[in-house]
């Protein structure tokens, strides 16, 4: 063929200027394969632009497309190449060029009914993605199918099939550039991360036939489980199978000996053989882990494709270490190669991909992870089961925080509303259990204890499957893979440790969150929320009285019951940490949360304490408030209820004499919550300091702390230059934060956000991704303005975006010191500023 007559058509050889960004990735790849000696047809690649001209009608067809038929049996198959494989593309055409004469030639070669399947393969395929025909007009098969299709073809378009190679492939090529080119692939591609206007080329090669005589089929080979990432030779091998088109004595074999029926390793091995030499030859080459396409005809491979294969998360992460250890990447790549979010699928169970899915409900992925439990509606139930052995799943309207206790004892959390930042959200996500929050298509009787799931009727004790990860509510018990914290998932993230990169610290408000920070290997404590403390039930009777104490010496005999338990809380914390920083939140909720609403928890109230129902009830009224997200809590609570602080900067310091004499010596972090004016940091210090010397006089021991700001309000982080006078750190609450900027309810906001999102009101969802351009300002902000003020200040974000890879980057962008999230986050959290540096240092070369 003169290539000069079709300039349009490139011929892929090993020297040919193939180009990804004009050829797309397939036609890359295909070079790679021939630069390897391995047996490619031969193949030419259409670059976008030329593509582009064919959809728009403006080529006139391309010249020399004859010349692409006059070799081996005249027939071509066509496959989309896009820039990047995700970004898919239409679908392969394969036989292109047949007609009667090669109809003829080929029966005479493999068989008239061989050469039968092949034409009719195509004519159906042409009529009804080429000519637009009803496909159910072609669907016949069997003896006369090729006749009866070709005489139907000829009855819609007053014409014959057509019988010219040329314009057949012109046709195709046509109508895969506009297929390409149509609003729903653009649609498409734009959900896959592409562009909407993204490049598309397209190759033409050479058919090799599955069909005829001697051992002849296709198949597809791999090397690794894509399941597991474990080395394993499986595929599938059909004999006598072209494409859509099969011959007689078809039959399907296994690639190796180790599986059930008749391997091609036993009946070829010397085929089986050279397939196991190619694909490492890729491995090596393409440096990744490939599915390979191969035909077989009479015996003779030709490699058709590679492609990346498809993994999951598992599966991904030891794929990229193994390619390192084996010095195929370097580690750096290994770290980048792994999205930190897959990590998150590693530290829980999941589904098993491959086992079938009943799926009854769908909401938002608040927490990842697979867990199968019995329905309970209320957090008693959870706990019977619990004590019973019995795996259960908490259903709930929307949890509250005397629902902890049950989100404790159960396996999985589902809730109707709620976003994911919610309460059951960030508490499923601090303890590690599967959640779907958000569940809109659900309804809850709770009287009736029934859950109504479209038009299943569900009830207390049936057994469901909750995939935090994809959001599904699954029925009955589904398989599920365990935790893969293998040694692959540790040396990838030591690798990714040496790499540098901003802080990871743990949001942990208990002994085992601090010990599951400690597993993860998380730099300290960045949250510790101290209220969840009093929801125990030795500690909630004595908070309820210092509640409806009138006197201040009243409460403070309340809250001296709770300092020796707040006390061993803190050692214990510090024992685990082990001379890491620990960050300690004062008390934060509003106090009615603390109290019972429905009559008869009132009435056991009144009973405890000893008082008429009427006083109780008429208490618990007086501190309800409109809107107690920004009422008397945080830093306001603390100074018009001073002794709770008092009690908690007691406890605080004790801990700290008693951990340090028994090891590493303990510098705790105090943060003040909610703060919104620079006077309300100094009131709270004067009483902590004031605590602390008392302490130190008391134990005869000296010690240090630093006072630390949460800032969460959007007045703390204009103001925060003020308050960065009386604090050495500030930690911003990126949750309370984002949604007092946007005034967003952060547990209602899930029923609207996805219209939000999808009309472009909203990138994303600000709970989920940090909002770089509002919130992200503030932070910005802040940071500058207190630094201004105290140059050597620690600055950190503890919100759920501490997490979140993103945000992230972002934090490491704007210099911060440290981020915080839950336990189970930190894997993520250490791999997204892993990447985040070493994409810091490329920027940096370049």
């Amino acid at each position: 063929m003169n290539m000069r007559d079709c300039p349009d058509l490139l011929e892929i050889t090993p020297s040919a200027g193939v180009e990804r960004v004009r050829h797309g990735w397939r036609a890359k790849c295909l070079q790679r394969l021939v630069r390897m000696d391995l047996p490619v047809p031969r193949s030419f690649a259409i670059p976008a632009a030329a593509v582009q001209t064919i959809a728009a009608g403006r080529s006139g067809g391309l010249p020399g497309l004859s010349a692409l038929f006059e070799t081996g049996d005249g027939l071509v198959s066509v496959r989309p190449s896009a820039v990047m494989p995700d970004w898919g593309g239409p679908g392969t055409v394969l036989n292109v060029g047949i007609n009667d004469a090669t109809h003829a030639r080929l029966a005479g070669r493999i068989g008239r009914g061989n050469a039968d399947a092949i034409y009719l393969s195509f004519v159906q395929s042409y009529a009804i993605n080429i000519a637009r025909l009803d496909p159910d007009m072609f669907a016949q098969e069997g003896d006369g199918a090729l006749a009866h299709a070709l005489r139907l073809y000829h009855d819609e378009m007053d014409e014959d099939f057509p019988q010219d190679p040329a314009r057949q492939l012109a046709e195709v090529l046509r109508s895969m550039a506009r297929a390409w080119d149509g609003p729903s692939a653009r649609l498409l591609r734009q959900a896959k991360g592409a562009p909407a206007d993204a490049p598309l080329g397209l190759v033409v090669q050479d058919m090799a036939l599955a069909l005829g005589p001697g051992l002849s089929g296709s198949g597809t080979i791999q090397f690794v489980d894509p399941v597991t990432g474990t080395p394993r030779v499986t595929g599938r091998f059909r004999g006598q199978h072209h494409g859509a088109a099969v011959g007689s004595g078809a039959e399907t074999l296994y690639l190796t000996c180790d599986e059930r029926g008749t391997s091609l390793e036993d009946v070829a091995p010397d085929i089986f053989a050279d397939l196991v030499r190619f694909g490492v030859a890729a491995r090596e080459r393409l440096r990744e882990e490939m599915q390979i396409e191969f035909v077989l005809t009479d015996g003779r491979i030709s490699i058709i494709d590679a492609v990346r294969l498809q993994r999951s998360s598992r599966a991904s992460v030891r794929i990229a270490v193994a390619l390192a250890r084996d010095g195929i990447i370097p580690r750096t790549e290994a770290v980048m190669r792994v999205e930190p979010r897959a990590l998150a699928d590693l530290l829980h169970h999941q589904v098993d991909p491959r086992s079938p899915r009943d799926v009854i409900a769908r909401g938002i992925n608040a927490s990842p992870g697979a867990a199968t439990g019995r329905i309970v509606f209320s957090a008693a139930a959870a706990q019977a089961a619990a004590a019973r052995e019995e795996a259960c799943i908490l259903v709930r309207r929307e949890t509250v925080p005397e629902d902890i206790r049950g989100m404790h004892a159960s396996v999985a959390v589902l809730t109707e509303r709620g976003g994911t930042t919610s309460h059951a959200a960030v508490i499923a996500r601090g303890l590690g259990k599967p959640c779907i929050v958000g569940a809109s298509g659900i309804g809850i009787d709770g009287r009736a204890r029934t859950l109504h799931a479209g038009a299943r009727l569900l009830r207390e004790g049936d057994e469901i499957t909750i995939d935090g990860s994809s959001g599904e509510v699954l029925a009955g018990a589904a398989a599920l893979l365990d935790p893969a914290l293998d040694e692959a998932f540790t040396q990838l993230l030591d690798w990714a440790d040496a790499a540098g990169g901003i802080g990871v610290r743990a949001n942990a408000d208990t002994p085992e969150d601090a010990r599951t920070a400690r597993r993860f290997s998380a730099q300290g404590i960045g949250l510790c929320r101290t209220e969840h403390m009093f929801f125990d039930a030795d500690r909630l009777p004595a908070m309820r009285e210092m509640i409806f104490a009138d006197k201040p010496a009243d409460r403070k005999l309340a809250l001296d019951r709770i300092l020796p338990m707040q006390r061993r809380d803190f050692i214990e914390l510090f024992e685990i940490m082990a001379g890491l920083p620990v960050t300690i939140r004062l008390f934060d909720p509003p106090l009615h949360e603390f109290l019972p609403h429905d009559r008869e928890g009132l009435r056991e109230l009144a009973e405890s304490l000893d008082l008429p129902l009427s006083d109780v009830t008429r208490r618990v009224e007086a501190l309800s408030e409109f809107n107690p997200m920004l009422g008397m809590r945080g830093v306001r609570l603390g100074i018009t209820v001073p002794e709770i602080y008092d009690m908690q900067a007691r406890a605080i310091f004790e801990a700290t004499v008693e951990a340090s004499r028994k090891g590493a010596p303990v510098v705790p972090e105090i943060m003040v919550p909610l703060v919104s004016a620079m006077r309300e940091v100094e009131l709270v210090k004067t009483r902590v300091d004031a605590v602390a010397a008392a302490v130190r006089n008391e134990r005869r021991s000296d010690f240090t702390y630093r006072l630390g700001v949460m800032v969460e309000t959007p007045r703390a982080a204009l103001r925060a230059g003020d308050i960065a006078a009386h604090a050495t750190f500030l930690s911003f609450g990126t949750n309370d934060l984002t949604q007092m900027t946007y005034g967003l309810s952060r547990d209602d906001a899930g029923r609207f956000m996805g219209i939000y999102v999808g009309q472009g009101v909203y990138a994303e969802d600000p709970f989920h991704f940090l909002d770089n351009e509002g919130v992200g300002e503030l932070l910005l902000v802040g940071a500058r303005r207190a630094r201004q003020q105290r140059p050597g200040i620690t600055i950190a974000v503890c919100g759920e975006h501490g997490g979140n890879p993103e945000s992230i980057d972002f934090c490491a962008e704007a210099q911060f010191d440290y981020v915080s999230c839950s336990p189970f986050r930190v894997p993520v959290a250490r791999l997204a500023a892993a990447q985040s540096a070493i994409n810091s240092r490329l920027r940096d070369k370049t």
